[in-house]
């Protein structure tokens, strides 16, 4: 009987033995990226301060190009490197096509249905196609362009009659003229309807929406202690649960609205009259809430990202004056006197196209790519990848990194479009979860200052720079709002005022 349990005690000891060695030479294996050190339970979190951005390009430049961060529960694979970047969106470009799950993305997408955040899949390539073929495709981009046209004569008409009544420069609100004119260009090709301007109905509505929105992208952006540490889940620890379904409900009920608005009409002149026609075709799979996270997506990540653009551009150029008579000079030389600028001239302003990647580089619209998640082991950089861990690119890093421009925070036009280009750009993301709408948000930016710029003067309000101080939050906007004088130029041609 002891000799039984003694060989039991003995097996026992060598699975134990066994078990650990194995545990040991599996660590030893493991190539894990470098990683600061961290805290029991929170991880990093401690190091986590805002401007975030800034605060993780300190870590990579002390650390690595390729670290790895442990947030309480959740591993984070912090990217700075254009080499490393390439490799996560091509040889592990399905690995790296799913979204993390936080509790924003439940509220704010539909429980994770729009284009945006639903998981890599059927549903997320049915969504992905209807984009290219229906709300992208280069034909249905250039049916609105009368919309993107008459919406910026309107605030043209608007400045120059108020310059007019005051005989001269006038100083203009510039944060809200282009929050307001996106919002406008993005609702009348959605629904037809603008929400901004003289004899608009809606504006309060606008206001309200626009406000929801803003708080919206504000909390997408900010670190949520609940999707790092489960626990405080539980007791919903910062109230974010209740406020992200009050938020969403309001939301929903404006995009609802619009959506029956249209339902039943004549025509086919909106973007949601062609969705539901769609739903007429397919009403089990367009149900409402399909075409509601498609408005919802379009309207949000549209208006905040071209507003913040036109306002980083046009704030860059107030404090490079020499930046923008050269753009004055070269719409003067390739766009006849007789008329305004169009779309189709755009190819040909070279200098205007390097001034938007210029500023597309240094104010990407986003600082961080939306993250990403492994839905798999893999090798980034030589480095093993566990499943589960959340990709999080700082593209604002490599934007500025020194390694890859000569001198990186300068405002310098000029070195984009040579022979041998600088650097390495992604404002709008990079493989199969790339955004589609970078394309159209380039062409409203060219369009929006190229046309400022032929027909009004620009100044600063005072012979200080303008303050570019960055905010924080989901993109990055300007700290204090751009206000800047103007008054029309003498053209041979006048805009059609309605005074």
């Amino acid at each position: 009987m002891e000799l039984v349990i003694l060989c039991s005690i003995i097996l026992l000891l060598l699975l134990v033995f066994t078990m650990l060695r194995k545990i040991v030479v599996n660590k030893q294996r493991c190539n894990k990226p470098p990683s600061p050190p961290s805290l029991p339970l929170i991880g990093h979190l401690h190091l986590l301060k805002e401007p975030l951005n800034q605060t993780l390009q300190a870590l990579s430049a002390k650390y690595g190009d390729i670290l790895l961060l442990r947030l309480g529960v959740r591993k984070v694979l912090l990217v700075t490197s254009p080499a490393a970047v390439e490799e996560c969106f091509t040889k592990n470009d399905i690995v790296f096509a799913n979204r993390p799950s936080t509790l924003s993305t439940k509220h704010f997408s539909y429980n994770y249905t729009t284009i945006s955040i639903a998981p890599y899949g059927d549903h997320w390539r049915n969504l992905r196609r209807l984009a290219a073929m229906e709300i992208f495709l280069p034909t249905r981009i250039a049916i609105f362009t009368s919309t993107r046209r008459k919406e910026l004569l309107l605030l043209l008409n608007e400045l120059s009659c108020d310059s007019e009544k005051n005989c001269g420069w006038i100083k203009v609100d510039l944060k809200s003229k282009f929050i307001e004119l996106a919002f406008n260009v993005l609702s009348m090709t959605i629904a037809g309807k603008r929400y901004y301007g003289d004899n608009v109905e809606d504006a309060e509505e606008a206001r309200r929406v626009r406000f929801i929105m803003r708080e919206m992208l504000e909390y997408s952006g900010n670190t949520n202690l609940g999707d790092l540490l489960p626990i405080l889940q539980w007791v919903d620890f910062q109230g974010l649960e209740k406020r992200f379904a009050a938020l969403m409900e309001k939301l929903d009920r404006f995009l609802q609205d619009l959506v029956n608005e249209r339902r039943g009409a004549l025509s086919e002149t909106t973007m949601i009259d062609r969705l539901l026609s769609l739903q007429e075709d397919d009403p089990g799979y367009y149900t409402d809430e399909i075409i509601k996270g498609i408005i919802l997506v379009l309207l949000v990540a549209g208006t905040d990202t071209m507003s913040i653009s036109m306002e980083w551009a046009m704030a860059l150029l107030l404090n490079n004056p020499e930046a923008m008579k050269k753009i004055k000079s070269e719409i003067d030389a390739h766009v006849p006197a007789d008329r305004l600028l169009s779309e189709e001239d755009l190819p040909k302003l070279t200098y205007l196209n390097k001034v938007i990647a210029e500023t597309l580089r240094l104010y990407p619209p986003v600082p961080f790519l939306i993250p990403h998640e492994a839905s798999g082991d893999c090798k980034v950089g030589g480095y093993d990848v566990e499943k589960g861990t959340m990709l999080l690119v700082n593209i604002w890093a490599i934007h500025r990194d020194p390694r890859l421009w000569e001198e990186p925070d300068k405002f310098l036009p000029e070195r984009h479009g040579g022979r041998e280009e600088e650097g390495f750009m992604l404002p709008f993301g990079s493989g199969r979860r790339k955004c589609p709408g970078g394309g159209i948000a380039t062409r409203v930016l060219g369009l929006t200052l190229g046309t400022m710029i032929q027909v009004l003067e620009w100044e600063r309000v005072s012979d200080e720079l303008v303050d570019m101080t960055e905010g924080t939050g989901f993109s990055i906007p300007k700290v204090l709002p751009l206000e800047a004088l103007c008054k029309p130029r003498i053209l041979e041609f006048a805009i059609e005022r309605d005074c």
